[in-house]
């Protein structure tokens, strides 16, 4: 990205857009700009469009979506389906019809088959049946992979698509209604022990396994892919290692301190088996992942406790409609 040029931020309320803020505001170069859903429905193409007709933005991130865990994925199907496709239509047009020079649109790593090989390599998408809790959310997020692609072919667009693993961080949402596993977590875990509970129940059966990335990596490989990457072809962003969900518990119980005992609730769905993204295309790039585990979600805990998840609204995950 060139020095002094006017980027613009899609979801920078949410978990991947605030953590993109902060990483571009580090470098002091760009002019970043952003607009709250009040001023910006990202889901309205006309209202988009206009958007960047006024602001002509030459980069763009696109990190809004309506994202959430098992539970809301599998309850609200058609708004997960709807919402993420009426973003990305909007945003990806607006960006084609106003002249963006590079646009990186955020995936996920739910859009590869549920028995995908491990480490999932790139070329696995569309080899295999989606995991069916999110199947409606990953196939909006593949039909952005693929309008990424079609738009490059078609008019040229330097459109390129990062497909991060499961995240977590500061901006994280904490809803146990729609909230991921490892903040899930660390409210029960926080709530057990604030109110002396003896258990604390865990849905599945514990055995899955998941990696997990800090959002201010994932931001930093964003940048990264900004200035370094040209190429249609997905590229997956990771750590390269993943534990299991009873791992993943014990550990979140460490660190907030709950003497307490947990319980798996098998009846509840687990989901895909395992997770594992192959990140060696990202590692040939140049970057790695570098905050480890457990340091990550100590700091994660220490902004829980700060109350700030009070001040973020419910359901923003990966990035909020703003």
């Amino acid at each position: 990205m060139k020095s002094g040029s006017t980027v613009f931020v899609a979801g920078h309320k949410g978990l991947v857009g605030s953590a993109i803020v902060r990483r571009l505001s580090k470098d002091d170069a760009y002019r970043v700009i952003t607009a709250d859903r009040s001023t910006l429905d990202l889901t309205d193409a006309r209202m988009v469009d206009s958007y960047f007709d006024r602001q002509r933005p030459e980069y763009v991130f696109l990190a809004a979506a309506k994202v959430g865990g098992i539970l809301a994925n599998d309850s609200y199907p058609g708004d997960f389906i709807r919402e993420n496709l009426s973003i990305q239509i909007s945003v990806l047009e607006a960006a084609r019809r106003n002249g963006v020079s590079k646009l990186l649109f955020l995936g996920s790593s739910c859009i590869y088959p549920r028995l995908a090989p491990q480490p999932i390599r790139e070329d696995a998408l569309l080899t295999g049946p989606l995991e069916a809790t999110n199947e409606a959310y990953a196939i909006a997020k593949i039909a952005g992979i693929k309008m990424c692609q079609g738009y490059r072919r078609q008019y040229g667009c330097n459109f390129i698509a990062a497909m991060p693993t499961n995240l977590y961080g500061p901006g994280d949402n904490f809803d146990l209604h729609s909230s991921h596993v490892l903040p899930a977590l660390i409210r029960k875990f926080h709530e057990a022990k604030e109110e002396h509970r003896p258990t604390v129940q865990v849905w599945g059966s514990g055995k899955p396994r998941r990696e997990f990335l800090h959002v201010d990596d994932l931001a930093d490989a964003c940048v990264h892919l900004m200035n370094v990457w040209d190429d249609g072809d997905i590229v997956n962003v990771g750590v390269g290692q993943d534990i299991t969900i009873a791992e993943l518990a014990e550990m979140v119980q460490d660190v907030v301190g709950y003497p307490g005992k947990i319980q798996y609730d098998a009846t509840k769905p687990d989901g895909t088996p395992r997770k594992l993204l192959d990140v060696s295309r990202m590692a040939s790039l140049g970057w790695q992942a570098r905050i480890p585990l457990r340091a990550g979600i100590e700091s994660t805990y220490r902004w829980f406790l700060s109350g700030a998840h009070d001040r973020t609204s419910a359901g923003t995950g990966v990035g909020a409609q703003a």
